[in-house]
C-alpha cells in the first residue's frame, strides 16, 4: 500500500471574520486569497477540490492559477452549519450553549444547525471521492477537523487543540484502507 499526500487549507481570511461563518457566504478579502496563493507555492498536486462557498472558491482559484492546475467544486467540503448561530458574532450567542457545543458539537448542535457527525460523515464521503495523487482541498475548518477525525481517528479535544488560522495548509501522508489512516506530516499557518 502505497500512501498519497493530501494537502488541506483553511480559505483566507473573510469579510467580517470572528463570525460563525458556516453555510454563510462571504467573501474572502484580497489579501487572504493571496496568503492561499502563497501558502501552496511549490506544491506539487494532481488535483484541486474546493468547497462551493465563496470564501474557499476564491482561495481555491488563486492556488489553482498559481499551480496552475483547474480546482473542481465539492459541496461536501462546506463549513458546519452553525443554524440559527450562523453570521453572529461568538459574543452574540449564549455563552453556555456555545460552550456546551464546543464540549460535544455532536450532542449540543447550533439550534436548527449540523450536527458534527453529518459533518464528519459527509467529509467521508467527499475523501473517498478523491482522484488517485497529491490533492489539495480548499475546505474550513470545521472541515478539516473532520477529516482529521475520518483520517486520523482523532477525538474532539485533541481536533480544537489545532489551531488552523486563515490560509493554514495541512499536509497528511494517507495510507489507503478500510477505514483509510492518516499521519500528519506538517501544518503551515
Amino acid at each position: 500500500m502505497t500512501p498519497r499526500l493530501l494537502h488541506l487549507m483553511r480559505h483566507g481570511a473573510p469579510e467580517g471574520a470572528g463570525r460563525l461563518l458556516g453555510r454563510t457566504d462571504a467573501a474572502a478579502t484580497a489579501e487572504g486569497i493571496t496568503s492561499c496563493a502563497d501558502q501552496v507555492e511549490g506544491l506539487e498536486v494532481n488535483a484541486i477540490v474546493s468547497s462551493d462557498l465563496l470564501r474557499a472558491r476564491a482561495s481555491a482559484e488563486a492556488a489553482a492559477s498559481a499551480l496552475g492546475r483547474p480546482a473542481t467544486i465539492d459541496p461536501r467540503w462546506r463549513e458546519l452549519d452553525f443554524g440559527a448561530w450562523d453570521g453572529l458574532p461568538a459574543t452574540a450567542v449564549d455563552a453556555d450553549a456555545l460552550g456546551r457545543f464546543w464540549r460535544d458539537p455532536d450532542a449540543n448542535p447550533p439550534p436548527g444547525g449540523e450536527r458534527w457527525s453529518t459533518l464528519v460523515a459527509r467529509v467521508s464521503e467527499a475523501l473517498a471521492a478523491l482522484p488517485d495523487g497529491p490533492v489539495l482541498i480548499v475546505t474550513h475548518a470545521g472541515a478539516m477537523r473532520a477529516a482529521m477525525a475520518v483520517l486520523c481517528g482523532m477525538d474532539q479535544r485533541a481536533l480544537w487543540a489545532i489551531d488552523l488560522p486563515y490560509a493554514a495548509l495541512l499536509t497528511l501522508r494517507v495510507w489507503p484502507g478500510d477505514p483509510p489512516s492518516a499521519q500528519i506530516v506538517a501544518l503551515r499557518p
